[in-house]
């Protein structure tokens, strides 16, 4: 009996057919395993930038630039420190400071006032509790007496020996650090006008009367400061382990009034005022 032989014109059209749907499998396989090696790094950064509350998403290229660099910090510092300008050099990249006339103003060398600004409702501050002349904004006044009058009860002598400054005074101020240590030191530990905190009326310098305010830190008055100063609303506003986020040095005379309620918050976790608003 002879066999049938298959016509090759059915045969070839299901080989075609057979290697056409391998050939879409194929294809439809390959765009996935591209686009899974596309999402292992960059994209997987940002995917995981997005889950933390205080991802900008205008900075999404300044957080992978910043994250290169600084491959040790954690996600949620990579963000803080841009958000904050960080990974920008000190007076560039600078913006009008927000919040005008309220007790989060933030002034620092990325945050500026104008030469005209004077904060609303300057009082001066009771001579039993500061040097003659000092003013600071109203609640700031108030909270500084009381916790002076407070510091008094326990045997504590705290002085604000410097406090609101113009625009004018920090332009003095400011060159004849300058001149005396040069623009580069001078940067360190004090503000350019206009980029001075004590601009805003909410900074006082303190001391004890009896030593120099610079060495506030070795007296017991900046113990008890460390322990209640956040009870009236201030901060130590630029820490020992915080020079690379305040862009200052140390300074244990210096504090900022942000009220009870943010100053209690930032004690409790160990934050400057711009890491503070940065996760806000």
């Amino acid at each position: 009996m002879k066999k049938r032989k298959l016509k090759k014109g059915p045969k070839l059209i299901l080989i075609m057919i057979i290697l056409l749907i391998i050939g879409i499998g194929i294809l439809s396989i390959l765009p996935k395993e591209i686009s899974k090696k596309e999402l292992t790094s960059e994209e997987k950064l940002v995917n995981k930038m997005q889950k933390i509350s205080y991802y900008r998403k205008e900075n999404k290229n300044r957080y992978l630039e910043y994250q290169k660099k600084n491959k040790s910090l954690s996600l949620e510092d990579i963000i803080t420190q841009v958000n904050i300008g960080i990974d920008k050099p000190y007076y560039t990249n600078t913006k009008p400071s927000d919040n005008l006339n309220t007790n989060l103003i933030l002034v620092n060398k990325y945050n500026y006032v104008t030469e005209d600004y004077i904060p609303e409702n300057l009082e001066p501050l009771d001579t039993n509790y500061a040097r003659s002349g000092m003013q600071l904004v109203k609640d700031a006044k108030e909270a500084f007496e009381k916790l002076s009058q407070s510091a008094k009860n326990d045997g504590m002598t705290i002085l604000a020996m410097s406090s609101y400054r113009s625009y004018d005074y920090q332009v003095n101020l400011y060159n004849n650090y300058v001149k005396t240590d040069g623009k580069e030191a001078a940067d360190t530990y004090s503000a350019r006008a206009g980029y001075s905190e004590h601009q805003t009326g909410l900074a006082a310098d303190v001391y004890n009367g009896e030593v120099p305010y610079t060495s506030f830190e070795e007296t017991e008055e900046f113990t008890w400061m460390q322990e209640n100063a956040y009870k009236y609303g201030f901060i130590l506003r630029f820490p020992k382990d915080k020079t690379n986020i305040t862009g200052y040095q140390y300074e244990s005379w210096h504090y900022r009034y942000v009220g009870k309620e943010v100053a209690k918050e930032i004690h409790e976790n160990n934050l400057t005022l711009e890491e503070y608003l940065a996760k806000k």
